[in-house]
């Protein structure tokens, strides 16, 4: 469910998304104490010039991260996962914090279907898994 949408004008090399992937999906499984299989990471490269701030172009090395979660998680929680991102992302990419903007949503589990069930609130994911298929739950086990 975790969805995380990088948008950046930025070209980004194979080894800075691989690496940028890695730290999302450890920041959200640590953070938000959830399953590595449900996270998401999404990159999208918008056309210098396509985006504004305040009427002007945005500059070429700023990034926007959507991240659309289930909600259930603390104030606490949720301001780690934006400020782990924001710093991790900024690491990577070489570019200043200032330019890594985050954006955390929260959508109600009950509200969110993948993997062809709805999904459970924080904390049930166990119970959720187990009511799952055996070879889905083998292959979610296997990727996270």
């Amino acid at each position: 469910m975790p969805t995380y949408a990088f948008s950046t004008a930025m070209e980004l090399t194979p080894e800075q998304r691989a690496k940028i992937v890695a730290r999302v999906t450890s920041i959200h499984q640590v953070e938000a104490d959830a399953p590595r299989y449900f996270v998401q990471v999404i990159f999208y490269k918008v056309e210098p010039g396509s985006i504004f701030i305040g009427g002007e172009a945005a500059p070429p090395d700023h990034v926007w991260v959507r991240a659309d979660i289930r909600s259930g998680r603390t104030n606490a929680q949720k301001a780690k996962i934006l400020q782990r991102i924001m710093r991790e992302t900024s690491e990577i990419l070489g570019i200043s914090d200032q330019s890594v903007w985050v954006y955390l949503s929260d959508i109600p589990a009950q509200g969110v279907l993948e993997f062809g069930n709805v999904l459970p609130e924080p904390g049930g994911e166990a119970q959720w898994l187990a009511s799952l298929p055996a070879s889905l739950r083998e292959k979610l086990l296997r990727t996270g």
